[in-house]
This record gives C-alpha cells, structure tokens and sequence, in this order.
C-alpha cells in the first residue's frame, strides 16, 4: 500500500547590511498579496518564489541561517507540525507585517535603516526534497534549499507556505542583542 510522504520544514535566513531594506518591501507586498488571496496556494507559491528570489539575489548580504523540520505519513501530523511552526514564528520578535495604510512621505524620510532583517519561511510538501532535507548552514546549502523551495512551487508539491519576518515593519530595528535573544537557534554562515 503507497503511502504519502510529509516534509513540514522551516528554513531561517538573517540578512544584515545597508542594502537590506528593500526586501521589506518585498516581504510585506508579498503578506499583503497573501492576505488577499485568502490562502490561495498558488498565490502563496508564487510569493514564495518571489521571496526566495529576492534572497538569492542578497546572498552577499547572508550572516546566519538555521532550520529544521520532520517527515510525516499522516496529512493531520503534518498539518499540526505547520501550525505549530507557524505559531512559534509569529510570536519571534517585531514578527508582525505592516499592513496598514502606507505612512506620510515626509515619516519615511525620517525612520531608521534597517540592518537585520531574519527571515522564516515555513513550508509543507510532499514527497521528497534533499535539498531541504538535510542542514542549511552553509552557503552553498541554502542557495540550493531555497532553489528547491522555487522548484517545489512549479511542480505543484506544497500543501502549505508561510513566512514571517523580523523585523516586519518599516522604521523598526532589530539590534545584534535582540537578534541572539530571540533567533538563538541562529548558526553563523
């Protein structure tokens, strides 16, 4: 009897510099878009794949990385495993988008750049991926998971795509501190 392999994974990517605000703009595009879509799948693929383009675009801007995640045979297993993943990575510090109405020019002229922003990208598929599968903690690793998270969008595979980020919104900062109290799992690249 053929039995469906789980894959609930969460990767983490802390980027850090002066070029890095961008991305936030990306992120919350993408949240927004999200919002919209109501859960759509594949509006959610596709922000991901934006995303994760986005990031392989920054890689010189990589400084640390974690993930984990576990394999399941059971849809309701791996359905609790997201949940509790996505729970956990919306609590994690400044982790709540900006969804609001954009703030007056003249505020923005006059908010703090952003120097780290971390990354969490929580996603569900079935089958199996190597790529995501194993340790991420190295450049050529990430650059190849966040490849195949790309890959598993286009071949129709995930059943499930969040993403959270710190910080989330525009003007807010997350210093080095912060940054190892609440991103302890955190591992230098």
């Amino acid at each position: 009897m053929a039995r469906t392999r789980f894959v609930v994974c969460r990767l983490m990517l802390h980027l850090a510099g002066d070029e890095i605000a961008p991305l936030l703009g990306v992120l919350n595009q993408k949240a927004q878009e999200a919002i919209d879509a109501e859960g759509d799948l594949g509006v959610l693929g596709e922000g991901l794949v934006e995303i994760a383009q986005s990031l392989l675009q920054l890689e010189s801007y990589w400084r640390s990385a974690a993930n984990e995640g576990d394999v399941m045979w059971k849809e309701a297993e791996a359905a609790d495993y997201v949940q509790e993943l996505f729970t956990d990575s919306a609590q994690r510090y400044l982790s709540q988008p900006d969804l609001g109405d954009p703030e007056e020019e003249e505020d923005l002229l006059s908010l703090p750049i952003t120097e780290n922003i971390v990354v969490m990208m929580t996603i569900a598929f079935e089958g199996q991926s190597p790529d995501l599968e194993t340790d991420l903690a190295s450049f050529s690793a990430l650059s190849q998971g966040l490849k195949a998270m790309i890959n598993l969008h286009y071949q129709e595979r995930l059943r499930a795509v969040q993403v959270h980020f710190s910080p989330a919104r525009l003007g807010d900062r997350l210093t080095e501190d912060q940054l190892l109290l609440n991103f302890s799992e955190l591992i230098p690249l």
